[in-house]
């Protein structure tokens, strides 16, 4: 495992949610937390990262964070010699969806930030079990952190994202598609199609884990990103 990995989180997480991975790697190679707390366009979070980023690395995202991995792949496929793409959506945001996120907007200007995490991430989108609890909370402590300003830009984001399936028809290199068999948010069948259209992705459905892999199963999350990192690189046509 030579090149540096890059973790992008996902919506209102920080480090904390890759804390397993950051520990089963750090000592192996370089490993890079990319913040997504800035702008309120992927593109614009992108193009920012890319400035910041080593010349050529692994790049790992979640949800939103996964969102923003697409689009630096877009921007940039011969910096990025891998992807995982982990509890995301390939599509572009929904007329619906896009609305509901007006109301979460206002909550969080108006002092409301804890209760609109709890509609953000409801019990029934992570695994049955008391860990649903301990995984929330660590959210809720995630989502304080980063505060209510970076809720309002992080939906905006999402209201606005592209449609990436082209993105990922042309893909090149080896390319992990994971997600948790109890995600609700965005379920098996968003990473099934996902894992269709990339020419080198294997999907791996997380058993015991919903839309927070990371959190909910850190072992067999880190597993599956160390079998990714030691896939040959694909040479490109």
């Amino acid at each position: 495992m030579a090149e540096p990995l890059v973790l992008i989180p996902g919506m209102m997480c920080d480090a904390r949610l890759y804390d397993a991975q950051i520990a089963a790697f750090s000592n192996e190679i370089c490993v890079t937390l990319a913040p997504v707390t800035q702008g309120e366009r992927i593109e614009e979070i992108a193009s920012n990262l890319l400035d910041q980023l080593p010349k050529r690395f692994a790049l790992a995202g979640l949800g939103l964070g996964a969102m923003v991995a697409m689009e630096i792949l877009r921007r940039a496929p011969d910096r990025v010699s891998r992807i995982a793409l982990i509890a995301t959506n390939a599509q572009a945001e929904t007329p619906q969806n896009a609305a509901a996120r007006e109301l979460l907007i206002v909550g969080a200007r108006s002092g409301r930030l804890d209760e609109v995490m709890r509609t953000q991430l409801k019990p029934e989108h992570l695994a049955p079990g008391t860990a649903r609890t301990t995984v929330q909370a660590q959210v809720a402590r995630m989502a304080q952190a980063l505060g209510p300003e970076v809720f309002v830009r992080q939906s905006r984001a999402m209201q606005r994202r592209r449609d990436q399936q082209s993105t990922l028809r042309k893909c090149k290199v080896p390319t992990l598609v994971m997600c948790g068999a109890h995600d609700t948010l965005t379920p098996v069948k968003h990473h099934s199609f996902m894992a269709e259209l990339i020419p080198y992705a294997k999907l791996v459905v997380l058993e015991g884990a919903g839309h927070l892999p990371p959190l909910e199963q850190p072992q067999a999350t880190s597993a599956a990103l160390r079998d990714w990192m030691k896939q040959p690189l694909v040479l490109r046509s």
